[in-house]
């Protein structure tokens, strides 16, 4: 079925390539062997006018999104042609040097998990028949690694189109604090990958200040409310600065926590300090900022707090909001 389709739609850009008068689907029906066969009962067709005109849709709008330009032309008479004029789809020599196609080849790579990966390597399958010398190896040099971008979050492209259309938001939100979900309506400036979660950063029209948002705790479906900011777009949006903070890399204090051995590699990557203590624990020293004990409550039974007392209070606190949710 692939190949037919792929047959199908080759046959009906040549069909709109190679015309000098616009086509109307009557004639683009007559003309392509595939629309003939469709139309035949004795071969499974249907051979009704609204099985063609489903298909020839859908054809249509999978060229446009191949990059065929296609024209939509009415004549005298009022009836519809379509032509794609090979001026309007001929691409200016393209040339690369060697880091450039490097760069685009690891972004094809990168994006793993999320909807753009067929936009990426469809990018570069476009520049290699618009003239990227195949010689151009655009792995080259980058053979030991493989980047990726992990979305595994369902809000990330709606937040996305939503960031790049300035247009607000509303989400559910569930804090780490808090055991329900409250509703956020979200002016969204930028998304930012920050050691393997994603962040949105944006205006909160309900608290009337920037926010920044762990996209793991929206919950339900991300929705369109109206049109235009109320807030302006500061020209640096410091997703990760802000992040940082809460996770405590920019602390100028310490705190001592006990950790379940085999458990907790974050905390143990950012410890000044680790002892063991026996009996399958681990005490560590780690940097203590704003927001570390929404962090710590997220490893659960693994981690328990020796100091400071406040710390731990909140810690506690967090916890029995959980427990009572």
């Amino acid at each position: 079925m692939a190949i037919a389709k792929a047959e199908r739609l080759m046959n009906l850009a040549l069909c709109l390539l190679g015309a000098r008068r616009p086509l109307s689907k009557r004639e683009l029906r007559d003309s392509i062997e595939a629309y003939v066969e469709a139309a035949r009962p004795e071969k499974g067709g249907s051979g009704s006018d609204d099985s063609f005109n489903r298909m020839f849709e859908r054809d249509k709008d999978d060229l446009r999104e191949l990059g065929l330009v296609i024209e939509t032309v009415e004549n005298l008479d009022g009836e519809v042609g379509y032509l794609a004029r090979r001026d309007s789809n001929r691409l200016p020599p393209i040339t690369l040097d060697a880091e450039e196609a490097a760069a685009l080849g690891l972004a094809a790579k990168v994006w793993q998990q999320a909807r753009l990966a067929g936009a990426a390597s469809g990018a570069l399958q476009k520049l290699r028949a618009a003239g990227l010398p195949e010689e151009v190896d655009p792995y080259e040099g980058h053979a030991a690694l493989e980047p990726r971008i992990p979305v595994h979050e369902a809000a990330f492209e709606p937040l996305m189109l939503a960031c790049r259309d300035r247009r607000p938001v509303l989400f559910d939100y569930r804090k780490a604090s808090a055991a329900h979900p409250e509703p956020r309506h979200v002016e969204p400036w930028a998304l930012e990958c920050w050691r393997g979660h994603w962040y949105l950063a944006g205006f909160d029209r309900d608290r009337g200040a920037e926010r920044v948002f762990r996209l793991s705790r929206i919950t339900g479906r991300v929705r369109s409310r109206g049109t235009g900011f109320t807030a302006p777009v500061p020209d640096v949006v410091t997703v990760r600065e802000t992040v940082a903070g809460w996770a405590g890399e920019t602390a100028d204090r310490s705190a001592l926590i006990r950790l379940r051995s085999g458990a907790g590699y974050p905390l143990r990557a950012k410890a000044a300090k680790v002892r063991e203590l026996g009996e399958g624990w681990d005490e560590l020293e780690i940097p203590y900022g704003h927001g570390l004990d929404a962090w710590l409550v997220e490893f659960g039974p693994d981690v328990v707090v020796v100091e400071p007392a406040e710390l731990r209070a909140d810690v506690v606190d967090r916890l029995r909001a959980v427990a009572k949710g």
